[in-house]
């Protein structure tokens, strides 16, 4: 059975960072891409950023680019979402996924997490 667990979600000022990490099991890691995507109120989930298999790619949605660093350790099943500079509107649920290549849409990623909140107050 496939699990990814978010964790390092929590309340941060505005300027702060977090630094979130998933922890995937049940497949193997090393052959997946991995995702970020957010979700916030009211909102439709949308891509934030992705890393290759070896962690030499990475690719950013341009409302986070400069900002958050995405990053994987394949030895320990985990990726990672360092996040600086934060803003109020980088509030919202994060979910990281796993997908078998280079995507950017949202139905190509295959697992899910559940999420982590993120809130940013101003």
């Amino acid at each position: 059975q496939v699990q990814l667990v978010e964790s390092g979600g929590g309340l941060v000022q505005a300027g702060g960072s977090l630094r979130l990490s998933c922890l995937a099991s049940g497949l193997t890691f090393r052959s997946y891409y991995m995702g970020w995507s957010r979700q916030a109120p009211g909102k439709e989930r949308e891509f934030v950023a992705r890393i290759s298999w070896g962690g030499g790619s990475t690719y950013y949605s341009d409302s986070v680019k400069g900002r958050f660093t995405i990053s994987r350790d394949n030895a320990k099943n985990t990726v990672y979402l360092e996040m600086n500079s934060l803003k109020p509107e980088d509030t919202a649920v994060y979910y990281c996924a796993s997908s078998t290549g280079p995507y950017s849409s949202l139905p190509d990623f295959g697992y899910w997490g559940r999420g982590t909140q993120v809130t940013v107050s101003s």
